[in-house]
């Protein structure tokens, strides 16, 4: 048989590729292996790529030994928040995409042309109105300031409903002939259908909660209270000369992230398609 070539298209885009991961993936390279340098050998042995001397006192004294920056705090604080944020979503944008999609009513078009036009608006106009919301229900320095707002995100709720205006309605019909009703239509039928969309607003809700820096450090005064991005900032403040420790802090940030999307690639690269929703 013989060996198929590859043409110098493909190859330049190999290259690219190749150099692209490169760009990327140093910088974090970097950063882990400084997290295992001491302060000491950071200053005075150069530029060495690999630890002399690989230590774990940045860790300790970060996780264990610092009580003015209690990171695995920030860390549980942001885990409860972005675990119960998803969470909230799922249900909200869920029944909300059903209701555009499968579902008759006086003035759907127009109601949902209205909510795709509020995409407009940046995010940044809705904070004093939104902040003043907030303090009126007593969520200043709460995690409800942070797990109800942005429940109904607009993008997520067009992402579902794009993928569920493709599952046949014919589904609908027999469940209905079978004596299923709308909710039940939407547990048993709708719902197993789509797992894989589900999946990426659950991603992009996790992500997106975790790694908001301006409206927790609008909601949040109380070191204790607070999630771990606004938490690292302060961390910033206070090791600005001790880059080995913030570091092995941004490491720590970064892990719950980097673990989901491992578990969920393969379902965010499925629904980018927006026409996944029924199989052979």
């Amino acid at each position: 048989m013989k060996k198929k070539k590859l043409s110098s298209s493909k190859i330049v885009s190999l290259l690219f590729l190749l150099l692209m991961a490169f760009v990327w993936i140093v910088p974090i390279l970097w950063g882990v292996v400084t997290s295992f340098k001491s302060e000491m050998e950071l200053m005075t042995a150069g530029f060495k790529f690999l630890p002399i001397e690989w230590v774990m006192s940045n860790y300790t004294e970060l996780l264990f030994d610092n009580s003015s920056t209690p990171l695995v705090r920030w860390f549980l604080n942001s885990l409860f928040i972005s675990v119960s944020h998803s969470l909230l979503v799922l249900l909200v944008v869920s029944l909300s995409a059903f209701a555009y999609s499968r579902l008759n009513f006086k003035g759907k078009t127009l109601l949902f042309s209205f909510l795709m036009a509020t995409m407009m608006f940046p995010s940044v106009v809705n904070l004093i109105p939104l902040y003043k919301i907030v303090d009126t229900f007593g969520w200043v320095n709460s995690p409800l300031a942070m797990i109800v707002p942005g429940a109904a995100g607009v993008f997520n709720i067009f992402l579902v409903k794009q993928f569920m205006d493709n599952i046949p309605k014919e589904f609908d019909e027999a469940a209905r002939i079978d004596g299923a009703g709308e909710f039940a239509i939407f547990l048993k039928v709708i719902l197993p259908l789509m797992k894989p969309v589900l999946l990426v607003v659950t991603l992009f809700s996790f992500t997106g909660s975790w790694n908001d820096f301006l409206w927790p450090s609008i909601v949040f005064n109380d070191i204790d209270k607070m999630p771990i991005t606004p938490g690292l900032q302060l961390l910033q403040g206070m090791y600005q000369a001790q880059p080995t420790l913030l570091m092995a802090g941004a490491l720590v940030a970064i892990i719950p992230t980097f673990v989901l999307y491992l578990f969920a690639q393969k379902y965010f690269l499925e629904s980018m398609s927006l026409s996944a929703g029924v199989k052979g």
